[in-house]
Formats: structure tokens, C-alpha cells, sequence
């Protein structure tokens, strides 16, 4: 059952000669375009906050394995309402579903940074999991978005480009952290001057945002009077028909088009171990680097900005081979951008130089892990219908989110470090390079086929 503000707009009689037409539809391109940007970067401001208040609370005499439990809440509600809310999202207005799911994750956001949010690991897991449910309505929305708006021949050099608003929202983060604690230091006690800047500060910003993205996003171009970007662009998929632009059933999205769908399947199992290493490195860097390193607050937030940052280029390099170098083929791209994430880890790992390395290395990870990020998400929305592409890359992202990030990166890595320390934890993360490494040949094997 969807509110009935949610349900996706009819379309309307097309209007206008071609040069109309033309001016119209490029105009809400670049506009819808702009407003899916705007709003997918702002959930990265309610989303990782949790790992930038563990140093604070391990201070405060909760142990690494305990937070790690409390976090990995995030990533299963994540993964489960990216698949589940994406079979919602595929049957919705993405103009109003992306900015209700960011209002809620902030106004979650909120509470959650509060003396009641952080009473003790129980009440954090639920409020992690809240966070995590709402900022799964993140993605599907903008993948809706995409598949109507821009044609398969184009898809993977925009989504390349879309998907730097994962870097952008999250390298903003530690710098609207870093902000909001200087902010807080100015008028309150230090013990809430790090709640105020790490929650409260960056939520506001991103319900700013929300508002903005309510402006500029339209879900699809009939309902503005248009024809279907297959139409606009001749660009017509080999398995395009006319129920491409039907507004399919929960049964036909699940049964038909989803989970019997065998490609699919490894596409996500391979992405469960890319977002392991994605997270196992990004989520645990703020206390492996004062723990181990002993770097400052700050030298950990621009850091951890420099890592997020570092994927613009990394991803717009991978978007580009995999279209211009392999033809649509991800599997090798992938293959070629985990070969230096494997390289890179193990310097990040046993480095003895000093900062400099640290850092290079860490950002180095972070320059080439988003493109396999980006190319799953890709191959998941052109194994679908259009109409379907939420619940396909939902798929992806439970497997992304529920067993990489929460279970592996989250719960495995903080109690592998907590009872046999770095060392070992790193082990893992050189594991799921390997097996990504494998899973992916696989698939490339299936897409010469």
C-alpha cells in the first residue's frame, strides 16, 4: 500500500513540435539530474556519522566490539530497506521518496546524537538501524530517476558521474564535522560539542538539502508532456517492450524480473565483498589512526574527506573504461581497479614511513574502490526493466550493505580486531580482495557468453 502523494504521476499528452521537445527535455536532464546529485549526497551527511563518535565513546569505556554490534544494525537496516523500499521506490514519485527518506534519516540523525540516543548499545543499535532503513531510500529513488531519464548507450558515463555524489556527501562530512565540533566548542561543554557536530550539525544541512531536492526532481518525462528517453534518443535495449514503461506488480518486480535472475545473483554476491573492503577500510580508519597512529581529530577528518574525494577521479576513470575500453564489459574493469586496492591495503597496513604513506595509502583505496562500487550498480539497473531497476540494485545492495558492510565490515572486523587485532583484520580485508578478484573473473566469463 503507498500513500497516495508517493504514487508516480500520469503521463500527460505530448506537446509541442521537436525543437520544443528538444529545448525541454534538456533542460530537465541537467535539472533532474542536478536535484538527484544534490539529494544523494546529502544522506552521506546522516549516514556514516556513527564511526567518527566511536573514538569518543571508546574513551567513554564501550569496546570496539560492542560499537561494531551497534553499527552493523546500520548496514542490515540498510541493505534490507535498499532491496525492500526499493520495490517501493520502483511503484513511487522519486520528486517526493528521495526527500521524505533524508527527512527522516536527519530527523533520526538527531535524536540519535542526543544523551537518550547514546544511553547505552541497545538504544544505539535501534537508533543505527532507523538511520540505516531511511538512508536505504537514498539510492532507488535516483535510480529510477536514471533509467527514465537517460538512455542505456549513455547510462554508465552519467551514472559515473552521478555516483561522485557518494563522494561528495561523504567527503563533506568530515569537514561539516569538523565545522559543527568548532561550532559546538564555541558555546557549549566539550562532551556536547562532539554530539552537536558530529549529528546534530550535519543533519540540519542535509534537511536544507531535501528541501532543494523537492524542487528539482521529476520522476519521469511523460508525466511532463515528453516522449520515453528510448523514444528520444532511438536508444532502444534489446529486451525494451512495451512493459519497459508499465508500472509493474511487487510479484512480476520479485518472481519475474529479480530473483530468478542468475547473473544478478553473482553481481551481488561479488558486491557483498566490495563493500566489505570499502567499509572495513573507511569505517574503523577514525580509530585504527588513533589507536595505532595516534593522529588527531582533525588529521582523521581530512583524511577521511581526502579518501571520499579521491574517488571523483577513481570513478570517472572506471565509468570511462568500462564504456570506451571494455564496451560495456564491467567485470575486467573491476578486476583491473581491485588489483591496486589490494596493493594499496597492504601498504596502508605495514607501512613504517610515517603519515605521508598513511594517508597516501588510505586515499589511494578510496581513489580506486568506488569504481567496482559504481559498475555494480550499473550492471544491476540493466538486468531489469526500468520499472524494476530499484528492486534489482536493491538486491545488489542488501547483499552490499547486509553481509559486506554489516556483518563483514562492521560486526566481523571490530570483533576480529577486538580479539586478535589489527593484524588479523587486515588479513580479511586482503581476503576480500582476492575473492572479489575470483567472483568477478566469473562474471566476466558469463559476459563473453
Amino acid at each position: 500500500m503507498i500513500l497516495k502523494f508517493l504514487l508516480p504521476p500520469p503521463p500527460r499528452p505530448q506537446k509541442g513540435d521537436e525543437r520544443e521537445t528538444n529545448v525541454t527535455y534538456k533542460s530537465l536532464r541537467l535539472q533532474v539530474f542536478i536535484g538527484i546529485f544534490i539529494g544523494y549526497a546529502a544522506y552521506y551527511l546522516v549516514r556514516k556519522n556513527f564511526s567518527l563518535a566511536m573514538p569518543y565513546l571508546i574513551e567513554a569505556g564501550y569496546t570496539k566490539a560492542d560499537l561494531g554490534m551497534a553499527f552493523a544494525f546500520n548496514g542490515i537496516a540498510y541493505g534490507l530497506s535498499k532491496f525492500l523500499m526499493g520495490s517501493v521506490s520502483d511503484r513511487s514519485n522519486a520528486k517526493y521518496f528521495l526527500p521524505l527518506g533524508l527527512t527522516l534519516a536527519s530527523v533520526t540523525a538527531i535524536i540519535a546524537g542526543t544523551q537518550f540516543g547514546m544511553y547505552n548499545i541497545v538504544v544505539m543499535s535501534v537508533f543505527q538501524f532507523l538511520m540505516g532503513w531511511f538512508g536505504g531510500m537514498g539510492w532507488p529513488p535516483c535510480g529510477r530517476v536514471m533509467t527514465h531519464w537517460f538512455s542505456v548507450k549513455e547510462r554508465g558515463t552519467k551514472m559515473a558521474v552521478w555516483n561522485l555524489a557518494h563522494n561528495v556527501g561523504g567527503g563533506m562530512l568530515g569537514q561539516v564535522i569538523k565545522w559543527g565540533v568548532l561550532l559546538g566548542a564555541s558555546f557549549m561543554a566539550p562532551t556536547l560539542a562532539w554530539r552537536f557536530g558530529i549529528f546534530f550539525f550535519p543533519a540540519c544541512i542535509a534537511m536544507l538539502l531535501a528541501l532543494i531536492a523537492l524542487l528539482l526532481i521529476r520522476d519521469n518525462p511523460q508525466s511532463k508532456g515528453l516522449p520515453s528517453i528510448e523514444e528520444y534518443k532511438n536508444d532502444y535495449p534489446a529486451n525494451y517492450s512495451a512493459i519497459s514503461e508499465k508500472v509493474l506488480t511487487t510479484k512480476e518486480i520479485f518472481f519475474k524480473y529479480v530473483l530468478n535472475n542468475k547473473t544478478l545473483w553473482l553481481v551481488a554476491i561479488a558486491n557483498a565483498f566490495v563493500y566489505f573492503i570499502r567499509y572495513g577500510v573507511q569505517d574503523w580508519a577514525p580509530t585504527y589512526f588513533t589507536e595505532v597512529k595516534g593522529y588527531s581529530q582533525e588529521t582523521i577528518s581530512n583524511a577521511y574527506s581526502f579518501y571520499e574525494w579521491a574517488a571523483i577521479p577513481g570513478t570517472l576513470l572506471c565509468g570511462w573504461l568500462s564504456d570506451k575500453a571494455f564496451h560495456g564489459r564491467r567485470a575486467m574493469t573491476t578486476i583491473l581497479f581491485m588489483l591496486p586496492v589490494l596493493a594499496a591495503i597492504l601498504v596502508y597496513w605495514l607501512n613504517p614511513y610515517g603519515k605521508v604513506i598513511d594517508i597516501t595509502a588510505f586515499v589511494a583505496i578510496g581513489f580506486f574502490i568506488y569504481g567496482p562500487v559504481m559498475l555494480i550498480g550499473v550492471h544491476a539497473l540493466d538486468l531489469a526493466p526500468k520499472n524494476a531497476a530499484g528492486t534489482s540494485a536493491g538486491l545488489t545492495g542488501f547483499f552490499g550493505y547486509f553481509v559486506g558492510t554489516s556483518l563483514l565490515a562492521n560486526f566481523v572486523m571490530g570483533a576480529t580486531v577486538e580479539k586478535y587485532g589489527w593484524e588479523t583484520g587486515f588479513v580479511l580485508l586482503l581476503s576480500g580482495c582476492i575473492i572479489t578478484i575470483i567472483l568477478m573473473a566469473f562474471s566476466y566469463l558469463r559476459e563473453k557468453r
